[in-house]
């Protein structure tokens, strides 16, 4: 059986939503203790119990609206002169909604790809690192970073699309770089982003209009090039400069 820390790895993880409800503090007689824990996901399923009856009720319907505001709060019930209950003590609990990880798909295992995956991975995304080179993943050692050693249109299959995927594209030709921009933004995300100089962008946006693979509407959507430009000039100034534009674009997000 699963613990409920087990589940909430699975939540940040995925793409589940749900909210932790913890209480902090009791007074008096209360059905549950400090430190008891309950998941209340957004279809309304209860994972672990801070006590059942009329509070877990009331807690269930604040921890939804906490979801819907993704926002945390501290709330105080009183079980008998709010919630009729028997114990007669206070139960203060604090309710948070579990922030799903973003994933970040990494295409391109270059200098700059392996940089951006270190640092990107130290910083809590679920990265990513898709490469169809023997030679540039040979002796790759990433930790808490998944390597794929795929051609990207298999890898592209593979891979999971949804709200909270960001996709970096920084291949090792510009072909590359236009067919996986073409696919991925057929995909369900939550950022794109190219490398590429300004002439290199301009080429693309003609070339993927003209073969019809993506017109000026998704195009704009795109963001390239990539990075916040801090004049850059090494793989890993460019890297820090990509995942600073992925991080303010992350805690927007979920601002």
């Amino acid at each position: 059986m699963s613990s409920i820390y087990q589940k909430i790895t699975e939540i940040e993880n995925g793409n589940q939503k749900a909210a932790l409800c913890t209480i902090v503090s009791t007074k008096g007689s209360a059905p549950r203790k400090t430190g008891a824990k309950m998941l209340v996901y957004a279809d309304g399923r209860l994972e672990g119990t801070i006590g059942g009856g009329a509070l877990e009720k009331k807690v269930t319907e604040q921890a939804l609206e906490a979801l819907r505001n993704n926002a945390p709060t501290m709330v105080v019930h009183h079980l008998v002169s709010e919630l009729a209950m028997c114990c007669g003590g206070t139960v203060q609990l604090f309710i948070e909604p579990i922030m799903n990880r973003k994933k970040l798909y990494i295409f391109g295992a270059g200098h700059t790809g392996k940089a951006l995956a270190g640092f990107a991975a130290a910083l809590d995304f679920n990265v990513t690192l898709v490469d169809d080179r023997y030679d540039t993943l040979e002796n790759t050692v990433l930790p808490d970073c998944t390597v794929m050693h795929e051609h990207h249109t298999h890898a592209i299959t593979q891979l999971p699309f949804d709200e909270h995927t960001f996709i970096v594209i920084l291949t090792y030709t510009h072909a590359n770089d236009r067919e996986i921009l073409a696919l991925v933004s057929q995909k369900q995300h939550g950022y794109i982003g190219m490398i590429g100089s300004e002439r290199k962008v301009l080429v693309a946006r003609k070339n993927l209009v003209a073969s019809n693979m993506m017109n000026e509407a998704e195009l704009d959507a795109i963001d390239m090039p990539i990075g916040i430009d801090i004049r850059a000039i090494t793989p890993q100034e460019i890297a820090i400069s990509i995942l600073a534009k992925l991080i303010d674009v992350r805690n927007t997000q979920t601002a």
